[in-house]
């Protein structure tokens, strides 16, 4: 019997053993699979990072260079601070709800008639938003995808800035800017980027060419335009800029920053971020040449200042088409954007006599729309892959529609709400300054400062 029972005692302590063994190694596996589903994408998360610093420097100082120095003297600190201040103010936005109207899901889910224009307001001051929380495919944390958005955030208002640079009183700027965010930014980055309708129609945005450029360029243009010219403007004769080396510094920022922008916008280090590198640069060597010949047949020089607002055009262009063309379509979108926008800018601007103080309508409007457009004529499958999206080059015609309907949608949208805010702002507080202030400059009266002692 004693033997019996021992005998039997080992069996069930072997079976035993071999039960916690099995159960060890199922619970390793489960382990490790939760672990590759939840597993952070360290390549993509510092491509990501990297990406957002690019962006952040076309702000702050790149954009506030390029337009301080094309300023006279006595404006440089107005336009340093309107850039400055930008950072502060809408990246407070942005957590606080911007991000939820943009990304957000609630009202989407629900089918709520606001999911419109926002999707919701479940992620308000990026409630559920954690350390843990990725964003699927490309497995980077979502709070690097927050700061990443908040870039773009900042800098499209903050291009309006040089519509109605060197006239614009501070309170003024800070509330419209604020407003302009709340609702006319976000609402068109939620059509494009958060599922809403111009993104189901298909229309190809990839970095900003609607959501960015043409809705600050058209806003520009309403404000150039109601806020009326600059005391002692000349149409025909621009204001000559105080800093030249500025302007230059500015744009060499603005044209390192832009790879952040474009090739960081497919959120991953991969071919596409790759190619949207690549037909980034090409399209603004493209353009430089392009504006510089052209400055240099019509005015027998060819000038920093031509060369590096051609620069930007370029690159205002290639930004909604970089992740679908490839270099034959860069060189093209590159050149004509140039072309079309030192048109706007050296005759048509006097034509219709408007000032646009630092053109940005005539370069990031125009290069915004061109860019648009030329999305639907030059997206090849070589880029998006077999039956992905192609334009009308490649036998496409219904892209190159949609993304007509994408670009006069949001044309429509910000100038009508741009008209009402001006309204609105200018009862409140007033945006435009005195004609002693404009006359004695802003740096002084607005900010009580001087850039140069």
């Amino acid at each position: 019997m004693k033997k019996l029972f021992q005998k039997n005692l080992k069996r069930v302590s072997a079976t035993l053993l071999l039960a916690l063994a099995a159960a060890k190694l199922y619970a390793q596996e489960a382990v490790e699979v939760a672990a590759d589903v939840a597993k952070v994408d360290t390549g993509n998360t510092a491509w990501i990072i990297v990406a957002t610093i690019l962006v952040l420097l076309m702000t702050i100082p790149g954009l506030a260079l390029f337009y301080g120095g094309l300023v006279r003297q006595k404006n440089l600190l107005s336009i340093v601070m309107q850039c400055f201040v930008l950072a502060g103010v809408i990246t407070i936005l942005w957590v606080a709800f911007g991000y939820s109207w943009v990304f957000g899901t609630s009202f989407m889910e629900s089918g709520n008639p606001l999911k419109f224009f926002i999707g919701g307001f479940d992620k308000v001051f990026l409630r559920n938003v954690t350390v843990n929380t990725l964003l699927p495919n490309v497995n980077i944390p979502e709070t690097i995808f927050v700061l990443f958005q908040c870039m773009f955030a900042i800098i499209t208002p903050a291009l309006i800035i040089g519509a109605f640079a060197e006239r614009v009183r501070f309170a003024g700027y800070v509330l419209f800017i604020a407003l302009w965010s709340i609702v006319v930014y976000n609402p068109l980055a939620h059509w494009v980027w958060g599922g809403g309708w111009l993104g189901e129609l298909g229309a190809i945005d990839f970095a900003g060419g609607t959501v960015v450029h043409v809705n600050a360029g058209i806003s520009a243009l309403i404000m150039a335009i109601m806020l009326g010219k600059r005391k002692g403007y000349k149409y025909g004769r621009p204001t000559t800029p105080h800093n030249v080396a500025f302007v230059f510094i500015g744009s060499a920022f603005l044209w390192l920053g832009w790879f952040g922008f474009n090739a960081g916008s497919g959120l991953a280090a991969d071919g596409i971020a790759a190619n949207a590198f690549l037909v980034t640069h090409v399209s603004t060597a493209a353009a430089v040449i392009t504006w510089m010949a052209i400055d240099w047949i019509r005015n027998k020089k060819p000038t920093t200042v031509g060369a590096c607002t051609g620069a930007v055009a370029g690159l205002v262009a290639i930004t909604p088409a970089a992740g679908t063309v490839d270099v034959l379509g860069a060189f093209f979108i590159g050149a004509i954007s140039s072309a079309v926008c030192f048109f706007m800018v050296a005759v048509v601007k006097t034509k219709l006599k408007y000032d646009d103080s630092l053109d940005a309508f005539g370069v990031h409007g125009v290069g915004g729309i061109i860019g648009s457009i030329l999305t639907g004529v030059f997206a090849t499958q070589l880029i998006t892959g077999d039956g992905g999206q192609q334009g009308a080059l490649y036998g496409d015609w219904h892209q190159l529609w949609v993304q007509t309907v994408a670009t006069l949608a949001t044309i429509a949208y910000s100038a009508v709400l741009t008209i009402v805010l001006f309204y609105v702002v200018d009862k409140l507080v007033g945006i435009r300054v005195s004609a002693r202030v404009e006359e004695e400059g802003l740096d002084i009266y607005e900010h009580g400062e001087t850039s140069y002692n």
